[in-house]
């Protein structure tokens, strides 16, 4: 009888733990939304455009009195919002994991998010300070709410589950991107056959996304379970905790390691991602759907590549995997500066090379490092984490346009991010994980 019991609550145990992954997924089907069409699509070239139309004869806008080319408004916006991101996130990682509530720090962080976005709806005219003041909200909201969920992995998904529960949430992420896109494209593409504006199509696209993202929050609230914190959090909130974060974080250099070389590599990813259309039109001279359609293809198979990649590891370990991916991204951009000019079908193939490595290394570096976290602390040293992801990317685009600048070649600038992705491979294959994972007080899973 003994036994049944045990088997019994082992059974339900795991029941549970599925339950709360599941739910766990549905955040990026939620919020990855924003991320395809509202900050990848269609807000960057409406709001230069609404800024514009506000702009005086010189071609500048006046937010707070200070001029602005209005051609630079929205790139502006994304740089306060992640200021404000890095301002905040720890903060929130702090107070997380000292009282071990984070489900009403993700729903606020969810919902603030969906409301700035659907209220890009009203964004039209010459609006651009409404636009701006949306953005820095909604961007903000967003990297504190993907701060809060990564901090819930080693929470849902014992060691050995990890690669391919992480690998799971990318994919559902780029899926609900794929879906909302096509149908964002329809709508924008035919938006005469139902009775809307180019402009309005636009608006509806941008306000439907912050509806999703509010809609499928519902899922992961219902469904993930808040715990007690596991260690003595000390009371000092603030900066304060957050000196006391960094200064801690010293006793755990591998995992310091770790995050140094995620930093170089995925500034190269994330300029990739931010500079292929500039390089698609400019040195390639391919036209906007052709561009768009790219990037819906990069969205469609970054879900079999998350997947793949997570297959992957459970045979040659996480690190490997990451690592051969970097070889990939080598091999993509090398690829890249060979391209000829207006073959957009040789600009879907090198589409093809990102979205299959894109899903799969930011998976499998999500789980790599949840294993290098000590108990406990997720939030705080997830907000490292995120922090490295959206507020240090920067030295990529500085790189690629100073290579531009000197240059004049996009191709140049494009080859020159090769750099970020040989760097990072060394420095990722000096960390020794397993040492790593144990030194963090974590169980060392058998492929890691």
């Amino acid at each position: 009888m003994g036994t049944d019991t045990v088997r019994a609550e082992a059974a339900a145990d795991t029941a549970g733990r599925r339950r709360q992954q599941r739910g766990w997924y549905f955040y990026d089907w939620a919020c990855s939304v924003y991320s395809t069409s509202v900050v990848t699509v269609f807000l960057g070239p409406y709001l230069t455009a609404v800024a514009e139309r506000a702009a005086d004869a010189d071609g500048y806008v006046h937010p707070l009195g200070v001029p602005v080319r209005a051609g630079s408004f929205f790139a502006y916006s994304v740089s306060l919002s992640v200021i404000l991101a890095v301002v905040v996130m720890p903060l929130v990682g702090s107070l997380a994991d000292r009282t071990g509530r984070k489900k009403p720090l993700l729903a606020a962080a969810a919902y603030t998010g969906a409301a700035a976005t659907t209220g890009m709806f009203f964004l039209d005219g010459d609006r651009y300070l409404l636009g701006g003041l949306l953005l820095v909200v909604a961007n903000a909201a967003q990297s504190v709410g993907m701060m809060l969920y990564n901090s819930y992995l080693p929470q849902i998904a014992p060691p050995e589950e990890r690669d391919a529960v992480s690998s799971r949430g990318w994919a559902f992420g780029y899926a609900a991107g794929s879906t909302v896109l096509v149908a964002n494209l329809v709508l924008y593409s035919a938006h005469d056959s139902f009775g809307l504006t180019e402009t309005a199509a636009v608006r509806v696209c941008l306000a439907s996304a912050g509806l999703w993202w509010g809609a499928f929050t519902v899922v992961p609230l219902r469904r993930l379970r808040d715990r007690h914190a596991r260690v003595e959090r000390s009371a000092a909130p603030g900066f304060r905790q957050l000196a006391a974060t960094v200064r801690e974080m010293r006793r755990y250099p591998l995992t310091l390691s770790f995050l140094l070389a995620y930093l170089v590599y995925n500034d190269g990813i994330q300029t990739v991602i931010t500079q292929a259309s500039v390089y698609g039109s400019q040195e390639l001279g391919l036209g906007q759907s052709t561009l768009i359609t790219a990037v819906l293809l990069v969205q469609v198979l970054a879900v079999a590549g998350a997947l793949a990649m997570g297959r992957l590891a459970r045979t040659y370990g996480a690190q490997r995997t990451i690592l051969g991916s970097l070889v990939a991204w080598t091999a993509t951009l090398a690829a890249g500066y060979f391209l000829p000019a207006r073959a957009p079908v040789f600009f879907f193939v090198l589409a093809a090379g990102i979205g299959l490595v894109l899903g799969g290394s930011q998976a499998l570096s999500r789980s790599l490092f949840s294993h290098l976290v000590p108990p406990g602390k997720e939030a705080e040293y997830f907000s490292a984490y995120e922090l490295s992801d959206r507020g240090m990317s920067w030295l990529g685009p500085l790189l690629f346009g100073m290579t531009y600048q000197l240059t004049g070649s996009y191709r140049s600038a494009i080859i020159s991010l090769v750099a970020f992705f040989v760097i990072g491979f060394a420095l990722l294959a000096r960390v020794p994980v397993r040492r790593a994972i144990g030194a963090a007080g974590n169980p060392v899973p058998e492929k890691i």
